[in-house]
């Protein structure tokens, strides 16, 4: 099983790039084939719109490293997207690659739904500093079933909140439990 991990913070060794690579960990420990992407690392532009990925074979016209993305999504199993929560809501580099995939997967109810793309697993993961992990439950909600509607398989969401108070890094029950994910992912225990 191959699993990739993306980490859409811009704070490459923050709470979120954290968590990621202990879920990456945990699968690793179960034989899985592990990768993880840091999106402050790469160039992806905001989606256009121009639709020109569902009127021809050649799939996004944006040249940029979304399609390296394309490529290391295609081979995986597995995803695990990570997002520090902003403003109520995923960072804004989690929002342009989340747009993004639009060019590989269409949301059920569109004209341009591929039923072959579908299946991916995915475990997304939230960071916040509040301590309150259902302060923002309606838009992880809302974000789960919009995966959903792509046909990704979201095995869980997951909100490790109160990041003010103490890091992600120094909490000993984050350090069991992140690796737990990643251990049921690789070996489908959802």
């Amino acid at each position: 099983m191959k699993i990739i991990g993306f980490i859409a913070s811009p704070r490459k060794e923050g709470n979120t790039a954290w968590t990621v690579h202990k879920i990456l960990e945990g699968a690793k420990e179960q034989g899985a084939k592990t990768e993880s992407w840091c999106f402050n690392d790469l160039d992806i532009i905001p989606c256009r719109g121009c639709f020109y990925c569902k009127n021809s074979d050649r799939g996004c016209v944006i040249n940029d490293d979304m399609q390296i993305l394309y490529d290391a999504i295609e081979c995986a199993d597995a995803l695990v997207l990570g997002s520090p929560v902003y403003m109520g809501q995923m960072s804004a580099q989690a929002k342009i690659f989340t747009d993004r995939l639009f060019a590989q997967f269409s949301p059920r109810f569109s004209p341009y739904f591929k039923e072959e793309k579908a299946g991916k697993k995915l475990i997304l993961v939230f960071t916040q500093g509040n301590p309150d992990s259902n302060l923002f439950r309606l838009y992880f909600d809302y974000t789960k079933k919009m995966f959903e509607l792509l046909e990704f398989d979201v095995k869980e969401v997951y909100v490790v909140a109160g990041m003010r108070n103490k890091p992600a890094h120094e909490r000993e029950d984050l350090h069991s439990s992140m690796k737990s994910l990643g251990s049921s992912l690789a070996l489908e225990q959802f």
